[in-house]
């Protein structure tokens, strides 16, 4: 958790970093508490956009003081950030896909060619998960995965984000749903990303920044499904429809407060990794701030 407050603060002396990605569901998240459009208690956030491996690698290296991130990597850097109950993106039916030119038997997996989005992302988490010996997989800049199958580069991609309602169009074949493998294993939602925020912030500073986010999205859907000059400008390549069906999608009870399910299935994931061998020790402090 974030430590215990000593005294008040002066949240107009706060200034503090911020990394969301230029992905419709982030920018619909934090546009009004960047962009000045609600009360932010004085606090100040400089914002940077990134892909999600990029913050993930951010993150690893303690460069941000709150940041989006996936939880693959959560749980490696659980020791330095706390996760706010604000901001994550949960649910139903969101998880990654495994995708191919032609279709494809996954028992022969292990020798499939896996074009992924990123060693640190959860998508690349579920399907270690599902597919131990899956083991020859590259990096690739999740908008770039398609082509690199469609090319021939890779015999497989993990897609994520927009990629679920354009790889059918573009003439590639779902191997399967690794989400719904998630969920029909554990039973739980899909923990996909999160906001953290450096633990040796005080509790109040975080708690403040938690109703911060959870006010800022509040105010993007007052105006939904009118979308802001911010999330459609960040947006590449991508039809204000596509968008909708992105933040529909991404965006949901779970982001506003993860409530009990959500940290239910965000425990889950870590005692599967657990399991699994990639999370050693106990968590000094707990998830969540």
């Amino acid at each position: 958790m974030c430590k215990q407050p000593t005294f008040a603060q002066n949240y107009s002396l706060v200034k503090l970093t911020l990394g969301f990605s230029p992905c419709p569901n982030d920018t619909f998240i934090f546009d009004a508490m960047v962009n000045g459009l609600i009360d932010t208690k004085g606090i100040t956030f400089h914002y940077v956009m990134e892909d999600v491996e990029t913050l993930n690698i951010w993150t690893e290296q303690g460069k941000l003081d709150i940041t989006k991130l996936s939880y693959n990597t959560f749980i490696h850097t659980v020791q330095q950030y706390a996760l706010l109950h604000s901001g994550s993106a949960l649910g139903e039916g969101v998880g990654p896909l495994l995708v191919s030119k032609h279709p494809l038997d996954l028992a022969d997996i292990e020798n499939f060619r896996i074009a992924i989005p990123g060693f640190n992302t959860t998508a690349n988490l579920l399907l270690s998960l599902a597919f131990p010996h899956a083991k020859n997989k590259t990096e690739v800049i999740f908008s770039d995965i398609e082509a690199g199958v469609l090319n021939d580069n890779f015999d497989a991609g993990l897609i994520i984000h927009e990629g679920r309602f354009t790889y059918a169009k573009k003439g590639l074949t779902k191997l399967i749903d690794l989400g719904d493998w998630w969920e029909q294993t554990t039973q739980a939602a899909i923990p996909l990303g999160g906001i953290v925020i450096r633990r040796n912030f005080d509790k109040e500073l975080c708690a403040s920044v938690d109703s911060i986010i959870k006010e800022s999205l509040a105010y993007s859907w007052k105006r939904y499904p009118v979308l802001s000059p911010f999330i459609t400008s960040n947006a590449q390549e991508m039809e204000e429809d596509v968008m909708r069906k992105h933040i529909q999608l991404y965006v949901n009870d779970y982001t506003t407060d993860l409530g009990e399910k959500g940290r239910n299935a965000i425990n889950t994931l870590f005692e599967k990794a657990k399991q699994g061998g990639l999370l050693n020790g106990e968590i000094e402090g707990g998830i969540f701030y």
